[in-house]
């Protein structure tokens, strides 16, 4: 299904390149592909070609820029199983999760044909005093210019469609720098995009290195930096970003809170599916897992029996629910993390073990707050138990933290469920159902060191475009 060799796209031409960047099966740890490799020489052409594409990408219509978006989502149908295999090989995604991820790419790229035609303006009053008489306002939002995106590696198609289509729907041209670990989406994702109408220059999709990807972040011919990955990197991408506007989706640990009084085979599920979907390689995987004090031993059985019950092996198996990390490196960090804390005191009350790429999934109870399992992001199938007295005090748990991306809380008190919107210091809250709740037109991000900005596609938008104003005097 998949070719020798991908090339990269430069200004919307595809282009192959000596330089190979090979693509391995995450479970089998077997090369499947190739993808050319840009340099630095091709990423400023990228730019500059990006740079030509503003004026035109700016003139587009809306019903143009709908077209192309239009022409993406029936070709993503189209294609719909070559693309989830492409994540369960490059990312090892279990194939049933795949196949969602290519569901929520149609959506998003669905909701920004929708959003294309809906950028408005308003008309402004501005005679406030007698020296604005006869004075009227109007503002519109017009695209920022030249963006740069840098995508992470755990959701290569609707990650990258976050970025892309808020892009196309306003009418900025964009250069993307995909994960090294999974560049396949991304180019495939161009290869759709070439059969548009689109300008020259319109897109580029370069997988490089590091080093060849800097302009990304310090080119002064790129108005908007959008960034989804760890904060260290994040952070320091936005402190050389000089002028440009920088849009960061970072990390979190995050928390769900489990009040007594709630269906527990719900709760059950639902944290089964927050803190191992995808070996919780996810920045809103449920990590912290807080439990009323009254309900915490019978939830606590039931969770244990349940993840012992997930299935982990090939992501191609339709029964898989547990696939690999994406490399061996970070299932020994994980599982060094874990060593960690149980030399503290704490319990293993499943899992913990690891197999080269592959960990179990994993609870814990009793684990001290400042290891790294509770303070930092774990990002791997694993969550750590602790029970509360009452709510203000889990709540202060929550907060006690460096992140704050989104939290859940399992409540049937509706006061208590507006508290939390109050007082928990997150992007999100979510009532009833797991932090890792996510749908692809709401507003996502994080707070703290969890990020800056907003996704979500009339979010994404807004950060890719300016409101131009103008005043209109009538003499008399």
């Amino acid at each position: 299904m998949f070719a020798d060799r991908y090339p990269c796209y430069v200004g919307g031409e595809a282009r192959f390149f000596d330089r190979q960047l090979p693509v391995t099966n995450k479970y089998t740890q077997e090369v499947f592909t190739r993808v050319s490799l840009a340099g630095e020489g091709v990423v400023d052409e990228a730019i500059a070609l990006a740079r030509q594409a503003s004026e035109p990408m700016r003139r587009l219509a809306c019903y143009e820029r709908q077209a192309v978006l239009d022409h993406c989502v029936a070709r993503f149908r189209e294609r719909a199983e070559e693309l989830a295999l492409s994540l369960c090989l490059e990312a090892g995604k279990p194939i049933r999760d795949a196949r969602g991820e290519v569901a929520r790419l149609i959506d998003t790229f669905r909701l920004a044909s929708e959003e294309s035609t809906r950028i408005y303006g308003e008309v402004m009053p501005l005679d406030i005093s007698p020296r604005a008489r006869g004075y009227t306002g109007f503002w519109k939002r017009v695209a920022i210019g030249p963006c740069s995106f840098i995508s992470p590696f755990n959701f290569p198609l609707n990650l990258v469609a976050h970025k892309v289509a808020a892009a196309l729907a306003v009418g900025c041209p964009f250069v993307l720098k995909p994960a090294s670990f999974t560049p396949l989406g991304a180019l495939l994702i161009g290869e759709i995009l070439t059969e548009t109408s689109l300008p020259k220059g319109a897109f580029s999709i370069l997988p490089c290195s590091r080093s060849a990807a800097d302009a990304f972040t310090t080119d002064e011919r790129l108005k908007l930096l959008s960034f989804t990955g760890s904060p260290e990197v994040g952070w320091d991408l936005k402190a050389r970003a000089g002028k440009k506007k920088v849009v960061l989706e970072l990390g979190g640990n995050a928390a769900v809170v489990v009040d007594q009084g709630v269906d527990l085979d719900d709760v059950v599920q639902r944290i089964l599916v927050g803190a191992f979907y995808q070996s919780g390689q996810s920045c809103i995987s449920v990590q912290r897992i807080l439990i009323h004090e009254a309900i915490f031993e019978p939830l606590r059985d039931r969770l244990v029996q349940a993840t012992l019950g997930l299935v982990m092996g090939d992501p191609r198996e339709e029964t898989t629910f547990i696939g690999p990390m994406i490399t061996e490196k970070e299932a020994e960090r994980l599982e060094s993390w874990i060593q960690s804390a149980v030399r503290r005191g704490a319990r293993v009350l499943c899992g913990g073990k690891r197999r080269g790429n592959m960990h179990e999934a994993t609870l814990l109870s009793e684990v001290p707050k400042d290891e790294n399992l509770v303070c930092k992001e774990a990002f791997g199938p694993v969550a750590v138990l602790s029970k509360f007295k009452d709510l203000d005090e889990a709540f202060r748990e929550v907060n006690d933290s460096a992140y704050g991306l989104q939290a859940g809380v399992f409540t049937r008190d509706i006061f208590r469920a507006h508290q939390a919107w109050e007082e928990l210091e997150v992007g999100g809250v979510v009532i009833n159902d797991i932090p890792s709740w996510r749908v692809d037109h709401m507003p996502y991000g994080g707070v703290k060191d969890s990020g800056l900005g907003r996704e979500g596609v009339r979010f994404a938008m807004q950060d890719m475009t300016e409101i131009r104003m103008l005043v209109m005097r009538t003499p008399g």
